[in-house]
């Protein structure tokens, strides 16, 4: 799992290379956010619908856990 921490903070304006910086790692953010999703997609296509079951979900649910509805 990929994590970025965005939590520092700065006083005064950000200038020109704040605002790129902070671009790229909204980049960063949004890519590690998109291959966490697919990784996630892919690991619960693979199980069975018995394991499914194990876990309590079902083939439908997928799509809601990867996007964070459940």
């Amino acid at each position: 799992m990929a994590a970025l921490d965005t939590t520092r903070t700065t006083t005064g304006s950000f200038g020109l290379v704040g605002r790129i910086g902070a671009t790229f790692a909204s980049v960063v953010s949004t890519v590690a956010e998109w291959n966490d999703a697919r990784v996630t997609r892919n690991v619960l296509n693979d199980l069975t619908d018995r394991e499914l079951a194990d876990i309590g979900l079902c083939r439908g649910d997928i799509h809601q856990i990867v996007h964070g509805h459940r």
